[in-house]
Formats: structure tokens, sequence, C-alpha cells
């Protein structure tokens, strides 16, 4: 009967490929935050000059800014969550070692809420119990795995990765053409890679592609849109 609540190998990878796809959507969702912010912040100092010192400089900044900000960003909140799970973690050991029986009734009742049959769950939850009690609990009444904590440094450098990796296609788009076709060639370039984001992102999410494509791009164009004109207007008043 202990099959019937331990998962099995399929059961396994499938939450190990969850694990990944989340990370993988993450990075996607990271890398299109480069895209689009980079991509306003030199679209808009391009519609007030074509010095190519100027939009390299500011590319850079806001590729590194951008980027430092979200690593720390995610570097605080996943600490925090990681704090979280530590601190039930020793709540729940803490309620093991002091009511055992109550918590095997809690186990118990958690397994009967998944389907199992009263004398089915009871079993199962003693041999979990005798196995790992910790561990049991952990996965099952608070979703965690004890081996697994989230970790703030993988967080934080994927962040960062995955922002620069984003923001280096504006960048080197409005750096590298000629004056004359510099915000030409970014905002194709720059549309053409968040419909490959806006396309990922659905997938990943097991949504429909069009309309999270569609948001992606039409977000896109009205930042590079509003940007250049700003910046467009402050070149003309010579500020």
């Amino acid at each position: 009967m202990l099959p019937a609540v331990e998962p099995t190998h399929d059961e396994a990878h499938g939450g190990a490929l969850g694990s990944r796809l989340n990370w993988l959507r993450a990075a996607v969702l990271g890398a299109n935050d480069g895209i689009v912010s980079t991509a306003g912040l030199v679209v808009g100092v391009a519609g007030a000059t074509d010095n190519r010192s100027a939009l390299l400089t500011a590319g850079l900044a806001g590729l590194l800014a951008g980027s430092m900000s979200m690593a720390a960003g995610e570097y605080v909140s996943v600490s925090t969550q990681r704090d979280s799970e530590k601190a039930a973690l020793a709540l729940e050991k803490r309620e093991l070692r002091e009511q055992p029986e109550a918590e095997l009734a809690e186990l118990t009742g958690l397994l009967e809420e998944r389907g199992l049959s009263r004398e089915v769950a009871r079993e199962a939850a003693e041999q979990l119990t005798a196995r790992d009690a910790l561990r049991a609990h952990a996965r099952v009444e608070l979703g965690i795995d004890p081996d697994e904590l989230t970790n703030p440094w993988h967080a934080a450098w994927a962040s960062f990765l995955a922002f620069t990796a984003g923001a280096l296609l504006p960048l080197l788009a409005i750096v590298l053409p000629p004056a004359g076709l510099r915000v030409l060639v970014t905002v194709v370039s720059v549309l053409g890679a968040l419909v490959l984001t806006g396309w990922s992102s659905a997938r990943l999410g097991a949504a429909r592609p069009r309309r999270a494509v569609l948001r992606n791009v039409a977000g896109g164009a009205l930042a590079m849109g509003v940007t250049y004109a700003a910046g467009t207007l402050l070149g003309v008043a010579g500020v």
C-alpha cells in the first residue's frame, strides 16, 4: 500500500522537471526585462543624440544597474523564502518531538485529503513517520523538500545573467549599425526577441502563445515609443 503514497520515479522526475521549468521561466522573464528596459533606455537616448559614445554609456549603465538590481532583489526575496522554510522545518521538528501522536494524526488526515481511505492513510502515515517523520511532514504538510531548500545565490546569479543576456541585444543593436539605421535595427531586433520570449514564457506556462506574444510586443513597442518621443523632445529643446 505504501507505493500508493510515495512518489513514483516518474513523479519524482516530474517534480524535478517542474523545478527546472520554473528556473527556465524565471530566466526567460529576466531576459525579457533586460530587453525591454535597456531598449527603452537606449532608444530614448537615440532620440536625443546619435553619438555612439553616449549611447554606449547609457546602455552599459542601464545593463549594469538593471542586472545588479535584479540580482539584489532576487537574493533578498529568496533569502526571505529560505528563512521561512527553515523556520517552518524547525517548528515542525519541535512539534514532532513534543507531540508525536498529534502529528501522526495530522499526517493521516492530510493523506486522507489526498484520496486515501482512513485505514490506508493511517498505515502510510505510520510507515512514513518510522522512515523519516520530518521529511514526511515537510513534503506532505509544508510542500518543502528539506534537501533542496531555495538557494538565494543561485537565484541572484540566474537573474543577473538572464537580465544581462537580454540587455546585450538592444545595446549591441544600437551601437553597431550606422547612425541612420540604429533605431530601426534596434526596434526590429527587440520586437523579434520579444516575440521569442513571449512565446517561450507562454509555452513554459502551458498558456496560449498568441496573447502572450501580443502583450509582450505591445509593451516593448510602447516603452520604446514613449522613450524615443521623450528623447526627441529633449534633443529638440537642447536639454
